[in-house]
């Protein structure tokens, strides 16, 4: 009986599959669809490390994160860049502050 899918997988992933015995079906995604199933797979990665806190989920959001970069056209040095600049204004989470409420 066949598996459904319809998620964006690594590279590998239908060569693994072969090797298993099995046949990927697979298709190449259009710009638009791959952006929309780029953004399912960070929910999904995000959501698996929410749940396992398994260091190798984390390393998969950063793929993820890296393969919206690309699609996004941003260098990897822009990114760092914007990242350091608004740690810069606003902060990083170090400190670890809980905002409860603000009151007048």
């Amino acid at each position: 009986m066949p598996h459904e899918y319809d998620k964006l997988v690594r590279d590998n992933i239908p060569e693994m599959i072969l090797e298993n015995g099995e046949t990927p079906v697979t298709r190449t995604a259009s710009d638009a669809e791959y952006e929309t199933y780029l953004c399912k797979k960070l929910r999904e990665e995000v959501e698996e490390y929410v749940a396992d806190r398994d260091v190798d989920e984390l390393a998969d959001v950063l793929e993820v994160l890296h393969a919206i970069r690309k699609f996004e056209g941003v260098s990897e040095q822009e990114l760092h860049d914007r990242r350091e600049r608004k740690a810069d204004e606003r902060g990083r989470f170090d400190e670890r502050q809980i905002l409860e409420r603000v009151t007048d």
